[in-house]
């Protein structure tokens, strides 16, 4: 054998192989450049919740996944506050604020770090600490929240997760919240059956994105605030630009069942829908009694009843999307010295303020009727910005009782008010009038800003009854509507600057 040629050939190839595996090993796994490709992350939030009563900073853990079966390239990972922010990430083993051109394999995961420090004992610190981390992947653009509370709190924060049901906790009911430090929740927080949570005087409730209060069968909730302390109920951002932005959070759901709750001197605000009541069960006693409330700014209603008792006095329900109250499937109903007024700004608003149902269609399309019993409106206020502000949604065949008794309302002009037995003694579309060479609402001091207090020429003031009034002798801010014997109507007693 000629061993030199074999030699030859031998090297050539090797040569050839190593070429070929240079070459493999050199070529990039090609790029996914779908415009429309985005990440999928683990969360879409990130919170930081226990750490700052301890040592002041934590680390938080965020997977990105990229779910395609090509690579796909992060342009850019940035922090939104930049070097400016209190958190700091970390991709890759490195640590930074902004990071370029950072590829996932086809089926692979990423591993970014979030880390913030705060003073735990530093009582200037902003309640709540908030970033972002922002995603550019093929020119669209993603962003995962960062959360951390600069003061200590209260979080519910789920720990029961099955399919096809949200995220939940089970509140301990042993303690009543207290107003020592704010309460944070996340997810679905549930009053379970058979107990009962407490809201002391002063309790801050800061609701995350579409969390719910849940009072299931046979629970109770009790808030019980005062005139001096309410118990504030809300969405978790507290940036001034949230102050009156509706939609932050899910709704307070009394479930079908749920007995004897009772919400007093409470301001809830910016949710979707503030409180949810379901139908009464086997209880004998009212499903909700709500006394010296705000309910206002709901992104679909304030208050929505199904079928359930409900018994309102010295409350406002204001300014949501839909209904301020709507009261549907039937039910028992009475309104004292209430205020319902709808001044919605956000869009048109086609729908009332006030609406009355006694029916639903079922899953195979028949009308099933229920009782409406008994809606009654007694020296109140149904206002707001459109022609109409109560609605009657009323299938003929079944009991539709209502009442507007000594009442102001804006109800629509062709319908006949003469009818004692549901309209009586009642102030039927007070129009604007100038004072001053300036037009005035007929009825608020200020609906503008929320302020449906009442000014010295409004409609309301002293129409009220004086034998509905003197149950309630104070309005809902404690000021007597007794002492001139002239009660006004709504939730506040008229009061000279």
């Amino acid at each position: 054998m000629d061993y030199s040629r074999f030699q030859a050939m031998f090297r050539f190839f090797v040569t050839i192989v190593i070429v070929a595996l240079i070459g493999f090993s050199c070529r990039k796994e090609t790029l996914l450049e779908d415009n429309g490709a985005t990440l999928e992350f683990s969360t879409d939030t990130i919170v930081f919740d226990t750490v700052f009563s301890t040592v002041g900073s934590a680390t938080q853990l965020l997977t990105i996944y990229n779910p395609y079966n090509k690579t796909l390239r992060i342009k850019s990972i940035t922090l939104a506050r930049g070097p400016s922010s209190q958190f700091s990430i970390n991709v890759n083993g490195t640590a930074g604020v902004s990071f370029k051109d950072i590829d996932i394999a086809a089926k692979d995961s990423l591993f970014v770090f979030a880390r913030v420090t705060i003073d735990p004992g530093n009582m200037n610190n902003p309640f709540v600490v908030t970033d972002s981390i922002i995603f550019e992947t093929n020119g669209q653009l993603q962003d995962v929240d960062l959360v951390a509370w600069g003061q200590d709190a209260y979080y519910h924060t789920p720990d029961h997760f099955f399919p096809n049901f949200p995220p939940y906790s089970i509140i301990d009911c042993a303690l009543p919240w207290t107003n020592d430090k704010p309460h944070v929740v996340y997810g679905w927080a549930v009053v379970d059956s058979g107990t009962v949570l407490t809201m002391n005087p002063g309790t801050r409730v800061y609701m995350h994105n579409e969390s719910v209060l849940w009072v299931y069968s046979d629970g109770s909730l009790k808030i019980n605030g005062t005139n001096d302390d309410q118990v504030i109920i809300q969405g978790d951002r507290l940036e001034h630009y949230y102050d009156d932005v509706p939609g932050q959070w899910g709704r307070i759901w009394l479930s079908a069942g749920s007995k004897d709750n009772v919400i007093d001197h409470a301001h809830i605000k910016n949710g979707t829908i503030g409180l949810l009541v379901d139908t009464l069960g086997a209880s004998a006693s009212p499903t909700l009694t709500i006394r010296n409330s705000i309910v206002e700014n709901m992104s679909f209603a304030g208050l929505y009843a199904q079928g359930s008792v409900v018994l309102a006095d010295n409350c406002v329900f204001a300014n949501c999307a839909q209904y301020c109250v709507a009261l549907a499937l039937g039910g028992w109903y009475e309104f004292t010295h209430c205020t319902i007024a709808n001044y919605w700004k956000y869009q048109n608003r086609t729908t009332p303020a006030l609406i009355l149902n006694n029916y639903y269609e079922d899953v195979n399309g028949a009308i099933q009727v229920r009782t409406l019993e008994k809606a009654w409106f007694g020296n109140c206020i149904i206002f707001g910005s459109n022609e109409t502000e109560i609605g009657f949604d009323q299938f003929p065949a079944g009991t539709f009782s209502y009442l507007f008794d000594n009442s102001l309302i804006q109800i629509d002009p062709e319908i006949n008010t003469s009818d004692a037995n549901f309209y009586n003694n009642i102030i039927k579309n007070p129009t604007a009038f100038i004072i001053e060479d300036v037009l005035h609402d007929p009825v608020f001091n200020d609906q503008s800003k929320y302020d449906f207090r009442l000014f010295a020429d409004s409609k309301a003031r002293n129409a009220g009854n004086m034998s509905i009034a003197t149950p309630l002798p104070d309005d809902l801010e404690g000021n007597s509507r007794l002492q001139d014997g002239q009660p006004d109507l709504g939730a506040y007693e008229f009061q000279p600057d």
